[in-house]
């Protein structure tokens, strides 16, 4: 709104500014005082005006003093001159001045004529204000618009989470894969469990580290596997299936990454899901451990020992029901009709 503060602009200002249309100002300084928009300095135009930006604008900021600066561009629209409208308003300036300063920036700009202002733009420090700072503004102008929380948390969702279903043994993949390193102790683990020394491990992200850490060996029964699966964070558990099938006994390492769904935040489910492709690749192929089988699940009560029989051993249906006639129709038919050839007659 105009005039909120009731200051308006002295007849030095409002002259200067008439006389600015013709080009003859590069920069233009007003500041407030005694509730009066006054001028603060002028200066000329002499080169091109990315040329004179920083040596102009830059001497005029007042560490603890606000000031409305314009300077003039070397383009031109149907008003004339196009211009920058900087609001400079240090950190460490008054509060009232602050105050003051953003309550009269529509006065200002009316009295100069808002068709010639072409960019605005408000700076705490020089950086922000820099020739450097106004290239930025001008990117962040082209930038996309930026998405809501939730847009942004389905965007990224779908980027490390995207699978398509050519058939039934398509295999999901991450479109984009993030491998962090293992921490030695990981790894050191792992080898151990390859050697069969212990039958159970289980690794966590450390995510100041951007990491893949150690979390637990503790021995493991399949009975006690459902109390290893946390209920609020996610995790990878690499366990040696111990079992008989068809009359063998079998050890089988299985692969399960657990994810309690919508418990964990969204940089959690988002870095354990891209990190899941890398980590099963560094362990088959540098640790040379075989996965027999991959499951992903969000509660460990999933984990019965039937559920992980036929995971690992998926039944066979190999032989096919036999073809069967299907029976004519129902209800009361017509008598049968019986045809002969001409010439079949009875003899005479």
């Amino acid at each position: 709104m105009s005039h909120q503060t009731g200051i308006q602009a002295t007849a030095e200002v409002k002259d200067i500014f008439a006389k600015a249309r013709n080009g003859e100002y590069r920069l233009i300084k007003v500041v407030i005082e005694n509730e009066q928009l006054v001028l603060g300095g002028t200066k000329p135009a002499a080169k091109k005006w990315d040329q004179e930006w920083d040596s102009y604008v830059l001497p005029q900021l007042e560490d603890d003093m606000p000031s409305y600066l314009l300077y003039r561009l070397d383009t031109t629209n149907n008003q004339g001159y196009e211009w920058i409208f900087l609001a400079w308003s240090p950190d460490h300036s008054p509060v009232r001045q602050k105050m003051l300063y953003a309550a009269t920036r529509a006065t200002l700009k009316k009295e100069f004529g808002g068709g010639h202002i072409k960019e605005e733009i408000f700076g705490t420090a020089k950086d922000d204000i820099s020739l450097n700072g106004y290239k930025r503004y001008l990117t962040s102008l082209a930038a996309p618009l930026p998405l809501t929380a939730a847009e942004e948390e389905l965007r990224q969702i779908k980027l490390n989470e995207v699978q398509t279903d050519i058939h039934v043994d398509t295999k999901q993949q991450t479109l984009q894969g993030v491998a962090f390193p293992m921490q030695r102790e990981a790894i050191q683990a792992l080898e151990q469990f390859r050697e069969k020394r212990i039958n159970y491990v289980q690794l966590e992200i450390d995510f100041p580290r951007e990491s893949i850490k150690l979390s637990s060996t503790a021995p493991t029964e399949l009975k006690d596997l459902p109390k290893r699966i946390p209920k609020d964070a996610a995790r990878y558990h690499f366990f040696l299936y111990k079992h008989t099938h068809e009359g063998d006994y079998l050890e089988y390492t299985v692969f399960i990454y657990s994810m309690p769904g919508y418990k964990c935040s969204i940089r959690e489910r988002m870095l354990y899901s891209s990190c899941k492709n890398p980590l099963i690749d560094t362990v088959e192929k540098n640790l040379h451990i075989e996965i027999a089988k991959k499951l992903e699940i969000d509660n460990g009560d999933e984990l019965t020992s039937d559920y992980l029989y036929e995971e690992v051993h998926p039944k066979q249906h190999a032989h096919k029901q036999a073809f069967a006639k299907p029976k004519g129709p129902t209800g009361k038919r017509g008598g049968r009709r019986i045809t002969r050839p001409p010439g079949d007659g009875d003899d005479d």
